[in-house]
């Protein structure tokens, strides 16, 4: 076996919630590249069936459910319809977050407090869940939880800090799956976003030119990431080049978290 074999996906299924747009397309995308078959989850069937055709031109495997997995019975519903599906699932990417509301954590209502970390959090617990058992039964899979580097830093300028919390409780949940499944074939691991030029980012950051120049200062690379400089990550941790890899966090951000 090459080197190059080892990041091969070849023959494996792989389930990315929000796959139909942002880095979870880019991530879809890299995933497909490499030879996955795809189950792509999101709530806009549209976009869904779009990206299916797309995914699908390139000769791979490509099965869609449309569903909300922000809430943890959308998230088991999707995943049912997922395994409904026929097909065994190999690798899951939990890729659905988001921000959504900036408002100081003083004023933040306990009722949207709850929604967003259940979108960041709770959705990516559930899938491991119901995606995770038979992975253990059958004592292989891998899992690529998409955290933040606002999970151990509070970003400057942002408000809305359910995030961080959120996104550091699902890198300490990555850390946990990892020790409790590592003897049982199943890897889990995590990659830390900075800031991309996704849509909806450059929607924001075209809003807020002043918060994207001090964002970008701060970075050493001195740029926003592309959507598709995500996706070997996602490859890497996914694929037999890390066998020996689990319970790790791989940052993505141009050199942020450094300074």
């Amino acid at each position: 076996m090459t080197i190059l074999d080892r990041f091969s996906l070849r023959g494996r299924t792989a389930l990315v919630t929000g796959g139909s747009r942002g880095l979870g397309r880019a991530i879809a995308n890299a995933l497909a590249e490499a030879g996955a078959g795809l189950v792509l989850v999101g709530r806009d069937g549209p976009s869904l069936e779009s990206a299916a055709r797309d995914l699908a031109a390139a000769g791979r495997w490509v099965g869609t459910v449309a569903g909300d997995v922000g809430t943890p019975d959308g998230a088991a519903a999707a995943c049912d319809a997922a395994l409904d599906l026929g097909r065994p699932i190999d690798i899951l990417v939990n890729n659905v977050g988001g921000r959504r509301l900036d408002v100081p954590t003083e004023d933040i209502p306990l009722a949207d407090w709850q929604r967003l970390v259940d979108l960041n959090l709770t959705s990516a617990l559930v899938c491991c869940q119901k995606l995770g058992k038979p992975m253990l039964d059958r004592r292989r899979g891998a899992v690529v939880n998409v955290t933040s580097i606002a999970g151990p830093l509070a970003i400057k300028g942002i408000r809305g800090r359910h995030y961080e919390t959120a996104k550091a409780a699902l890198a300490a949940l990555t850390r946990s799956l990892a020790a409790d499944w590592a003897d049982r074939g199943v890897r889990v691991n995590a990659i830390a976003p900075g800031a991309f030029l996704t849509d909806p980012n450059r929607k924001w950051f075209g809003e807020k030119p002043e918060f994207r120049a001090a964002f970008e200062a701060h970075i050493p690379m001195g740029r926003l990431g592309e959507p598709d400089e995500i996706g070997p990550a996602a490859v890497f941790l996914a694929s037999d080049a890390a066998s020996y890899v689990t319970g790790t966090t791989l940052v993505v951000d141009g050199g942020y978290t450094l300074w």
